[in-house]
């Protein structure tokens, strides 16, 4: 869809597809560098690229990319927002109701016929119970908005108070976890969140809690999260994100109180049409002197 589209008026190539000696000879012809999200684009990269000076980012987060060579080396940087904030908003929700009643654990109950032998196990009502969520920014309000017609209390936990919205500021995370039923994550990666979700928090959250991950793996600590579920101190998860992608640990899988989709937050067909069409747009602006329509920095 998107390389269709750009393919028309551009060389596409693929970096995995050049030898060592092929880069080296056509590094200084690349202008522009596209991306995602999963990908990493260092300071050596940008080094390698002499004309860089767009990296156009097909995602909203762009925790991969060095932004501070980015400066330093005069390259600007766009991403796609707002158009995917509520695909993954809804696939929260989904991941939070998926994992609180277990229902792919249901499904795989009845088709191998335990029906028959009895009833399946009771689980967890989402409706009315305590909503946190960590990172308020647009995914994180649209979560909260969504929540409002499954009459959750919402409370969050974010970098900056945002006044006005109606929904209690948490000043600690711990305090969040404690008071929860369940936590959404929506923050991005980078240095200052990774690890934020700690065995403490999960502890906090407890045996009863669900955890939903919709930011960046990174921001939870994988390890923490498997001996959590596994010793029974936290009540289950819903995760899109994880910390080495596309490796998920096997000691995730196979839980019934665990969800796993992979990182598919944005994936429908009309986001990825919208996300497509900001990045098109993005490097148009970019040739044609103009200001990009959504930068980053």
């Amino acid at each position: 869809m998107l390389l269709e589209a750009l393919s028309q008026d551009h060389e596409i190539v693929d970096f995995n597809t050049l030898t060592a000696a092929a880069f080296r000879e056509r590094a200084p012809e690349f202008e522009i560098l596209l991306t995602n999200g999963e990908d990493t684009v260092a300071r050596e990269r940008m080094q390698s690229l002499p004309a860089l000076g767009l990296i156009a980012n097909f995602g909203v987060g762009y925790d991969g990319i060095d932004m501070q060579a980015a400066a330093d080396h005069g390259v600007r940087v766009s991403n796609t927002p707002d158009v995917l904030t509520d695909d993954v908003a809804d696939l929260a929700m989904g991941l939070l109701l998926a994992a609180s009643r277990q229902f792919p654990a249901a499904q795989r109950f009845l088709e191998s016929g335990g029906w028959a032998a009895g009833g399946f196990t009771w689980t967890r009502r989402v409706s009315g119970s305590r909503l946190g969520i960590v990172g308020m920014g647009r995914i994180g309000e649209a979560v909260a908005r969504r929540a409002w017609a499954f009459d959750m209390p919402v409370r969050y936990f974010s970098r900056r108070q945002k006044p006005g919205m109606g929904y209690e500021c948490e000043p600690l995370l711990m305090g969040l976890a404690t008071w929860a039923d369940a936590l959404v994550v929506c923050l991005p990666g980078g240095k200052e969140t990774k690890g934020l979700i700690d065995a403490k928090i999960l502890q906090a959250l407890g045996p009863q809690g669900i955890l939903v991950n919709v930011g960046r793996g990174s921001v939870v600590e994988e390890d923490a999260l498997i001996r959590t579920l596994h010793a029974g101190e936290l009540g289950g998860a819903g995760l899109d994100v994880f910390a080495t992608e596309p490796r998920v640990p096997n000691e995730l899988q196979g839980l019934p109180n665990v969800v796993l989709t992979p990182h598919i937050g944005s994936a429908t067909w009309q986001t990825r049409q919208a996300m497509s069409a900001l990045v098109v747009e993005n490097i148009r602006a970019y040739q044609q002197g103009l200001p990009l329509v959504t930068p980053v920095g």
